[in-house]
């Protein structure tokens, strides 16, 4: 297993800037040691290609005078080879110059030039007098022969100038990086570590953390991700708090009922029929409830956990809402609660027919609880948009803006007013939120304070 290697960010930077300064100082170098003398000497060579055209484009009268000044203005020494034998020549005497020395392989150069058929010729020698560079260029005109002589200036002690002061420079670039380094590690590093430690001070359960702008976008960024995450994490902790108060509420008032009528049955009504039926009748009912709360839990653990895989088959969705409102045939009787139903002959989908009629039988049981003192619920299955659309609305006290936001959380729970003494742990919807999205359906609620709720979700229509 490969383990990479950690480094701080003061290092890091470090090493960065440093690494960075190295090869600032090589660029320069190379620029001003290696490039210089390549840039001299290829200014020499086009001088020469200067002087040779103006040399070419001399008329005859007045070429010994323009040949003398040339070779001043252009620091060069020149010699003319006339076709008639003689030899002329101009600023020999200048230092380093050695056309007029009977060099040797200047002279082979020369004769080399003659028998070639070019009529311009460069090369670059070694002066043996000077020890230094110096090129030699060719021309032939109609007259004669004319050659410039350009030694090349010794670079070596410039160069180590420029060498001792890139030594220099090339401290101080580092200590500078140093102190830069620091400086943006510093910058850096603090107000990470400050997140660092608010993060596992989050971790640790303290919520009441604040952050401080850094004005680095990046890492103002992160503190706000940690910010809104405590946030979330504050809000989970508050549903969790109220989700163990309505369990243990939940809870404790069924067993209690449980137990007080079982101990009912057993000292005073067992030999009352009638009684002791009705005493069984609510020991059955309490339990219903206990099973209701358990499943809820149950159900939305293993939506989570993505336990149950969906289960996709074809079937006709208007049977199925029917079936379920069969479920309610006890409430309609004893409490007058009555269903509205406006649905298609038939509505085949394709989707995972348990989870979709835990989601229907969801929204009823709320539409139930929720419903206004005319104790109606609507269920309604129309296609809209090529797609059906359910939708079950109660005539209840409706939700606020506020709250809208809320009813799909996790052991949110809103137990004012309801029309019916219910028991409930607040996981209702968010068991069908959890399906509806696993399904990727649409869904959604509208709702006005006062004039009840509408609970919908769209299908696709296969």
């Amino acid at each position: 297993m490969n383990i990479k290697k950690r480094i701080r960010i003061k290092s890091f930077t470090l090493m960065w800037l440093i690494l960075f300064s190295i090869v600032v100082i090589l660029i320069v170098w190379l620029s001003t040691v290696v490039y210089y003398r390549y840039s001299y000497e290829s200014y020499q060579v086009k001088n020469m290609d200067n002087i040779a055209k103006k040399i070419l484009d001399i008329k005859e009268g007045s070429l010994n005078n323009q040949l003398e000044d040339l070779a001043y203005k252009n620091e060069v020494c020149m010699e003319v080879r006339w076709n008639n034998g003689n030899v002329s020549s101009y600023n020999t005497l200048m230092v380093g110059c050695e056309l007029s020395s009977n060099n040797s392989e200047i002279l082979r150069l020369q004769n080399e030039f003659l028998k070639s058929n070019d009529t311009t010729a460069t090369y670059r020698i070694k002066s043996l007098q000077y020890q230094a560079y110096a090129y030699l260029y060719g021309i032939k005109t109609n007259l004669g022969s004319i050659y410039l002589y350009s030694p090349l200036k010794d670079l070596s002690e410039a160069s180590k100038v420029l060498q001792g002061q890139l030594s220099i420079i090339a401290f101080l670039a580092i200590l500078i990086a140093c102190f830069i380094a620091y400086f943006i590690s510093k910058k850096l590093t603090n107000p990470i570590l400050d997140i660092t430690n608010k993060a596992r001070n989050l971790g640790k359960g303290d919520y009441n953390q604040t952050y401080n702008n850094s004005n680095i976008i990046e890492i103002d960024d992160l503190a706000n991700v940690l910010k809104n995450s405590q946030e979330e994490l504050l809000k989970t902790d508050e549903l969790r708090r109220d989700l163990m108060a309505n369990v243990s509420h939940d809870l404790k008032t069924p067993l209690t009922m449980i137990k007080a009528y079982a101990e009912m049955v057993r000292d005073i009504t067992y030999a009352d029929d009638e009684k002791r039926i009705n005493n069984c009748n609510i020991i059955m009912n309490e339990t219903d409830r206990l099973n209701i709360l358990v499943n809820d839990i149950l159900d939305l653990s293993k939506l989570e956990a993505d336990v149950k895989n969906l289960n996709y088959e074809e079937y006709d969705l208007v049977k199925e809402i029917k079936e379920i409102i069969k479920r309610y045939e006890i409430i309609k009787e004893t409490e007058n609660y009555s269903f509205i139903l406006d649905l298609p002959k038939e509505a085949i989908i394709k989707a995972d027919k348990n989870k979709l009629n835990q989601v229907i039988y969801n929204l009823v049981n709320n539409a139930i609880n929720h419903t206004g003192k005319d104790k109606a619920v609507k269920v309604n299955l129309k296609i809209k948009d090529k797609k059906y659309l359910l939708e079950v609305i109660d005539s209840g006290k409706g939700i606020s803006e506020e709250e809208l936001s809320l009813i799909w959380n996790k052991y949110y729970k809103n137990d004012k007013n309801h029309q019916r003494n219910v028991v409930g742990t607040g996981l209702g919807l968010s068991i069908v939120k959890s399906i509806l999205e696993k399904h990727q359906f649409e869904y959604g609620v509208k709702s006005k304070k006062g004039k009840g709720s509408n609970f919908y979700f769209y299908i696709d229509i296969t």
